[in-house]
């Protein structure tokens, strides 16, 4: 009995001690939930197969996902893929030891968050416990740091510009590189000086630059400064009170060689002013938009525009009034893209009517986008080498004239006679025969008059003349012939016109030549137009204008040379003859046609004594 009860006293106690185990347990219990619930890390439970267990609310607050959609999953599906080699390194780790500490980043399907966690092992039961802290925030300030510090190295360290920090009395403190170079001292040596100590001249503007740099707290200037080795230099300098941690902050540039640089430029341009200006050729710059930038006094004068009136204005609308063609522009601008430059010539109509010869060279991008055109007036040149040319035919032609009117003119008299004899001794009617025979005998006689004229100087007196009186004189010694041809004549003489120097005959002769070859390129009738009215360059404007079928270009330049010609039964002397007249006369014939419209010849005569006959 005594046994019996000292065996339930045992069990009773062992229920109690039972009790306080399950007591102490389920305390355990709570308190360890307790923790697990209100951590403000996140805690994650996963197994051996790394599926998430069981996730605090901290921890599913903090990626912004439900406890549920997280418990289940693998570590692997909110890890991103390019961090999945962290996973691997715990997995090894954890096997070696009990505990891994490290960063993890965890993907929520929109943004990435990462933690500083700590994984230890849970239980026997291959549960692994792991506490997550959101350091995103910590990571992101310390890449601002460490961005700032790679900033502070670039703008202080490796910055180009000298930077000197310094403290209110000047003393300087720090220093970067460029500093030193500038100031041409080692990093101590200039931590030993003050700014001021560099200063080559503490004059008024000096002090007025300190003054309002207290004043105003920042500044930005330039001034000479002493080098250590007696190097003067130009040093532009930006300053900043109280810039970092109260120290003074001074930026230093050294200007020395961009000033050497603008007065170099400055000489160079004024020597490229000087040579532009004063160049004999004419210069004109445009740019890539084919706009005319400048252009010197040879070119306008050639021209005869103004730079006020070039500049801005498109090089294309320019040449077009000057009656360039599109095709030629077109063909200029491939051979400027092609080869960067192209030369050639060009005729151009003034905005006086007058037609001038250019020599042309263009350069393309000669500097900043701008491109350069010379050219230069040849038409005096060219006009020279035609009138050498035409010189040396006619000499020949003199020289031939003279020998065969000489040898024809003896037995043209001979055949004159005998045909004269034959038509009077003859008893049958063949009067259109010698009629014929005549007519020939006479336009032989003529063509070795014209010879006669080229052959030898003709005995003329030059006097001062109405030419509008002797163009009068032939339109009405040409209206017989013109009304046969259904042909009028419409004139315009201005009034109070100058007297010309010249001989009225062969001015007579220069006109009847011109209207006469007028009269018969016009078969179907039409209109002469005649005009006279003061020139350029004292000269007189005289213009006969025909409604004809026009010259081709390449024709009108060969019109006055010997044997050419545009009619059928033309020998061209007669134009050659009227060439020879209005040089004698000192002044020169332009021709103008359309094929269609017709043809202009312009003649233009000195009127003054002076300038005619020097």
């Amino acid at each position: 009995m005594v046994i019996m009860n000292q065996e339930i006293r045992r069990l009773y106690a062992r229920i109690e001690t039972l009790e306080k185990e399950n007591n102490i347990l389920a305390n355990n219990h709570s308190l360890k939930y307790n923790i697990f619930s209100r951590s403000n890390d996140g805690i994650l439970i996963f197994d051996s197969q790394e599926r998430i267990v069981d996730v605090n609310p901290s921890f599913a607050e903090s990626i912004k996902t439900d406890k549920q959609d997280l418990i289940g999953r693998r570590l692997s599906d909110i890890v991103p893929k390019n961090r999945h080699f962290k996973l691997e390194k715990q997995r090894e780790l954890l096997k070696k030891k009990e505990s891994v500490r490290g960063i993890l980043p965890i993907y929520n399907g929109r943004t990435i968050i990462e933690f500083d966690f700590t994984t230890s092992i849970l239980n026997e039961d291959g549960l692994y416990m792991c506490i997550l802290r959101d350091v995103t925030s910590k990571r992101l300030l310390e890449r601002k740091v460490k961005k700032n510090e790679e900033l502070y190295a670039d703008l202080f360290i490796e910055a180009l510009d000298g930077i000197i920090f310094w403290r209110g009395n000047g003393e300087i403190i720090d220093a970067n590189e460029a500093a030193c170079r500038i100031f041409e001292c080692t990093h101590d040596e200039l931590l030993n000086k003050k700014i001021k100590d560099f200063v080559y001249e503490k004059s008024e503007r000096y002090k007025s630059i300190v003054k309002e740099m207290f004043v105003k707290g920042s500044i930005r200037d330039e001034l000479v400064f002493l080098m250590p080795n007696g190097q003067f230099k130009s040093l532009e300098f930006t300053v900043k009170l109280n810039s970092v941690e109260g120290y003074h902050m001074t930026i230093f540039r050294n200007v020395s060689e961009r000033h050497a640089m603008e007065k170099s430029l400055r000489e160079s341009e004024q020597k490229f002013r000087m040579i532009f200006e004063g160049a004999l050729e004419g210069i004109l710059l445009w740019n890539n938009q084919f706009e005319i930038v400048d252009i010197n006094q040879s070119g306008q004068r050639m021209l005869q525009m103004t730079k006020k009136e070039l500049i801005g204005v498109s090089l294309h609308s320019i040449l077009n009034d000057c009656n360039i063609t599109d095709d030629e522009l077109k063909e200029q601008i491939k051979n400027i893209h092609s080869a960067g430059q192209s030369d050639g010539n060009l005729s151009i109509t003034l905005k006086s009517g007058r037609k001038k010869f250019f020599e042309f060279s263009n350069k393309l991008n000669i500097f900043s986008n701008i491109s350069m055109t010379t050219f230069k007036d040849i038409t005096e040149k060219l006009e020279m080498e035609e009138q050498l040319r035409k010189s040396d035919t006619l000499h020949v032609i003199g020289e031939l004239a003279a020998g065969i009117a000489h040898e024809i003119r003896n037995p043209m008299t001979a055949l004159k006679g005998f045909i004269q004899l034959l038509e009077d001794s003859v008893k049958e009617d063949h009067t259109m025969y010698f009629n014929v025979i005549t007519t020939e005998l006479s336009r032989i006689d003529s063509i070795i008059n014209e010879f006669l004229i080229l052959a030898k100087p003709q005995a003329v007196k030059f006097v001062e003349k109405d030419i509008s009186q002797i163009m009068k004189e032939t339109v009405d010694l040409l209206s017989a012939q013109a009304v046969l041809h259904n042909v009028q004549f419409r004139t315009y003489y201005e009034k109070n016109l100058p007297n010309v120097f010249c001989e009225s005959n062969q001015m007579k002769k220069v006109f009847i030549n011109i209207i006469k070859n007028a009269i018969e390129v016009m078969p179907k009738g039409g209109y002469i137009t005649v005009s006279i009215q003061k020139g350029f360059d004292h000269k007189v404007h005289i213009s006969i204008r025909d409604e004809g079928t026009g010259i081709p270009a390449h024709k009108i330049k060969k019109l006055g040379e010997p044997f050419y010609t545009t009619k059928e039964r033309g020998t061209g002397l007669g134009l050659m003859v009227t060439y020879k007249i209005i040089e004698e006369h000192k002044g020169t014939i332009e021709v103008e046609s359309k094929l269609g419209e017709g043809t202009v010849f312009h003649i233009h005569l000195p009127y003054s004594l002076k300038a005619g006959m020097k």
